[in-house]
């Protein structure tokens, strides 16, 4: 047998995606991966199966204390899902080709749509802790690029467009469900960053200067592998502390899972909300 690291890539997604074919009885036709601020959404699934990712070939496991590892595959808002609780960072130490290995599985699936959450810092002075924002576009500030190195031509074009990287209609929904329901919402620009240090004072301003509303260790890289493969993306972030003048304080993970679950409930309604539509 060849050792892991020649085993190629994509003989790995397909190696994970045939496993996963035959313990499938539905066909999923919605991504969702749930970071921090949306766990409980886990519990409106009707589950069908339920697989810990050591369970399934080549697929890498969570190291990070908030984020648990199974694969959901039911129904959520009368769609077939299949759902993430628990997400990969490039900062615990994989490669950006193991953080989207997930995302390349779900297009080989078959899905199409890919729904996001992620808790993140807050760099605009409208943002108060526990607010939510709508993402509608992002800065890469990771040093590496899941799509770099050989083009994975099955999936998509060498040169993927970024322009819309985040489907405007999904958009347009979250913020009429939002305003349905009463739910305050910000829209801004995601920096996403290496992590795992939080930023000091002079990095908040400067992502700031650049033009981001929020910056978290998350969720750009997903997104690029996904736009790559031809999936619609929608994200929504929670803001657990801030990086604006005269708001910064010493933060814990404890902090940041009780501003997460203070979104929990509005971050909820408008990810059914958006199933529902589709």
């Amino acid at each position: 047998m060849r050792k892991e690291a020649e085993i190629a890539y994509t003989d790995k997604i397909d190696h994970a995606v045939t496993h996963l074919q035959g313990l499938m009885k539905s066909k999923p036709e919605t991504g969702i991966i749930l970071g921090t601020g949306l766990g409980s959404l886990i519990n409106d699934i009707e589950v069908e199966l339920e697989i810990p990712y050591e369970d399934i070939p080549y697929f890498p496991l969570s190291t990070v204390e908030s984020h648990h590892g199974k694969l959901m595959l039911g129904s959520l808002g009368g769609k077939n899902i299949l759902a993430m609780k628990g997400r990969f960072h490039f900062y615990e130490g994989y490669s950006m080709k193991e953080v989207t290995f997930p995302v390349r599985i779900m297009r080989k699936l078959g899905i199409r749509q890919l729904l996001i959450s992620n808790a993140s810092g807050g760099l605009n002075s409208q943002h108060n802790i526990g607010d939510v924002m709508i993402i509608n576009d992002h800065i890469d500030l990771f040093p590496e690029n899941p799509l770099r190195g050989p083009n994975l031509e099955g999936f998509g074009d060498r040169f993927p467009d970024m322009s819309q990287a985040y489907y405007p209609e999904y958009i347009q929904w979250a913020l009429e469900i939002a305003k349905e329901n009463g739910i305050t919402t910000h829209q801004g620009v995601y920096a996403g960053v290496q992590g795992p240090n939080l930023e000091t004072p002079a990095e908040y301003n400067y992502l700031s200067t650049i033009g981001a509303d929020a910056v978290g260790m998350s969720t750009v890289p997903e997104v690029i592998v996904a736009v790559h493969s031809g999936m619609k993306v929608f994200a929504i972030t929670a803001i657990t502390d801030l990086g604006t003048p005269g708001n910064i304080r010493k933060i814990s993970l404890k902090d940041v899972l009780h501003a997460a679950a203070l979104a929990e409930p509005a971050m909820k309604k408008i990810m059914l909300g958006i199933l529902k539509k589709l």
